[in-house]
């Protein structure tokens, strides 16, 4: 059996997995979505304000 165009595990990108991860997560766990989102504008708007302070 000829393995060379079997795809392995090393060569997935990791972007689509977590996106595939974290789509499931939001299905089975809808509230999930709403502290996903949070907690991102919060750190988004943390490191805005500090790297606005340094330059």
């Amino acid at each position: 059996m000829d393995m060379s165009n079997v795809p392995h595990l090393s060569h997935i990108p990791p972007g689509p997995v977590a996106a595939l991860v974290a789509g499931i997560l939001v299905l089975l766990f809808p509230r999930l979505l709403n502290y996903v989102v949070a907690i991102y504008l919060i750190v988004i708007g943390i490191l805005g304000l500090v790297h606005g302070a340094w330059w």
